[in-house]
């Protein structure tokens, strides 16, 4: 693998400027779409893995250099914002790679717009199970990342103890390197001794409630427009052993394998199957794959 050295577009969306990081390549166009908390830079690892690919991360609406952008949020405008970005570049098609909530944004946007998206690759995301009728929304987004959500609450006192936040996080500690700090720095807002996480809360709240409860996000893999692959992390959000994914879970969530092939990438959870080498080989793999159906 080749070093690769991202540059920084903005985009124009509605109310202003998308940051997008792009690792610029001479191959075709990959559009990589971050999880709830995350943003652009969670895919440094897989970018130097992809090296011939041009690729583009945006900053999520609410989230790092995309903060200020305002609400309406939710999964459709992140898959809006998705679209402007093609627009934007002249692109007529790109393949969507979405992690987490990522994944369920490119399931929605391939779902709304196949010419555009006709390729998928899922990364631990993009399967929802909708929530037991009378339960509580916001009890049930703080049982799945709640500890993020802590995270969002508070402040630190400055940028080295956000740090070791994440280096202490039993999903990062065995993977921490420049790369995973340099996705941690981008997330850091405010100043010493009030420094604090980019994300808008409403936006988390506003895009948590599309995997549960959102009937277009849990139906969009199910669409028969979105076709593609969802590999998903044997451990989960904390390391610990139940991943968010599992044969039971895959079974009951009824995928048409004629559509969307799905693979299991072991000795990973949800956040290190960005980082591990055999990860991020197995999602280029997946994305080269994808490619060549388009």
């Amino acid at each position: 693998m080749t070093t690769r050295t991202p540059e920084e577009l903005a985009v124009p969306v509605r109310g202003g400027d998308l940051a997008v990081t792009r690792w610029p390549g001479d191959g075709p166009a990959v559009v990589a779409v971050h999880g709830i908390t995350g943003n652009s830079l969670i895919f440094g690892a897989v970018a130097e893995r992809l090296g011939d690919i041009d690729l583009y991360a945006p900053d999520l609406r609410g989230r790092a250099h995309s903060a200020g952008l305002p609400a309406p949020y939710g999964i459709q405008a992140h898959a809006e914002d998705v679209l402007a970005l093609l627009d934007h570049l002249g692109l007529r098609q790109a393949l969507l790679l979405g992690h987490s909530l990522g994944g369920f944004t490119t399931a929605v946007a391939a779902a709304r717009h196949p010419e555009r998206f006709p390729r998928v690759v899922l990364v631990d995301g993009g399967l929802g199970f909708p929530i037991p009728g009378g339960a509580n929304l916001d009890e049930v987004i703080e049982s799945v990342i709640g500890p993020a959500m802590r995270r969002l609450r508070t402040t630190f006192p400055d940028g080295e103890a956000y740090r070791a936040l994440f280096r202490e996080h039993p999903a990062f500690t065995a993977h921490w390197g420049p790369q995973v700090e340099a996705y941690v720095d981008r997330d850091v807002a405010g100043e010493p001794p009030g420094i604090r996480s980019s994300c808008v809360l409403d936006a988390i709240r506003a895009d948590g409630a599309g995997p549960i409860g959102d009937p277009e996000t849990l139906a969009a893999i199910h669409r028969p427009e979105v076709r593609g692959t969802m590999l998903w992390a044997e451990r989960g959000v904390m390391n610990e052993p139940q991943g968010l994914y599992d044969e039971g879970r895959l079974a009951a969530g009824d995928l048409s394998p004629d559509r969307i092939t799905t693979r299991r990438v072991d000795d990973t959870n949800h956040y290190t199957i960005l980082f591990a080498e055999h990860a991020t080989a197995a999602i280029a793999e997946a994305v080269y794959a994808e490619l060549k159906q388009m």
